[in-house]
């Protein structure tokens, strides 16, 4: 049986790496996007792949929607939870709303997506969480404080869950990668990606979304039963943990 996965962010970026190498590995994938209508229409009608609107930071949203998805596609047997947003600035000038939102999407929303679906999980003896946290989450980063500290949660969620459900056939693991060559990032001028960010990345390039995505595919696969509780870093040498 065709197994289904949701993906958390997965229009864009590295989301939408991880949402169609997941459909191409023979998932039947479900991508969530918060906000951005146009961007999700020509991803549905570019690969194919349904998307569903919701905030991860609102548990009854993340509810309805996991609802829906399992009424559509069946029971969830994979989620990755990728969805995150950065409100960045140094911390005496940081906002209570800056730091706020940050914890409540990047960390709390992993509460709100997995909850729903985990009860499912045990009863069926099956899951696979796959949480996208980041370099910033194990070695920090200035004008990150609220990221940083959301992104180092998730690695601490994703130890706590892995023991919780390694009986119940559910594996939990964390992937975090250092900077990866979205829109995003290749938005930055391009003077202070090659003299100051690039420089700190021993493989001497930016990672691909692909990358990232390759390695989502092989925690969610059968292969990867015996890996939980892990942290896999994807990051070109950047950071050792």
């Amino acid at each position: 049986m065709t197994k289904t996965a949701i993906v958390t962010g997965g229009t864009r970026g590295i989301g939408a790496a991880i949402s169609v190498a997941l459909k191409a590995a023979g998932y039947k994938v479900a991508a969530n996007y918060a906000g951005n209508d146009d961007a999700a229409k020509k991803f549905t009608e570019k690969t194919g792949i349904a998307t569903y609107k919701w905030d991860v930071s609102n548990y009854e949203e993340c509810a309805a929607g996991i609802a829906k998805i399992e009424t559509d596609l069946g029971p969830v047997s994979v989620l990755v939870n990728n969805a995150g947003i950065t409100r960045d600035a140094m911390f005496h000038k940081m906002t209570p709303g800056q730091w706020g939102e940050v914890i409540n999407t990047n960390l709390t929303g992993l509460f709100n997506m997995t909850h729903p679906v985990w009860t499912g999980m045990r009863d069926r003896k099956f899951g696979r969480v796959i949480n996208i946290s980041s370099i910033n989450g194990q070695k920090g980063q200035a004008g990150q404080a609220n990221y940083s500290a959301a992104k180092a949660g998730d690695i601490g969620f994703t130890k706590a869950l892995a023991q919780e459900g390694a009986r119940a056939g559910i594996t939990v693991n964390a992937i975090c990668p250092g900077y990866i060559g979205t829109e995003m990032v290749r938005a930055i001028d391009e003077k202070v990606l090659n003299e100051r960010i690039i420089p700190q990345i021993p493989v001497g390039r930016l990672g691909e979304p692909e990358e990232i995505a390759r390695c989502v595919v092989f925690l969610a696969s059968d292969d990867a039963g015996f890996i939980t509780g892990s942290t896999l870093s994807a990051n070109g040498g950047q950071y050792f943990s």
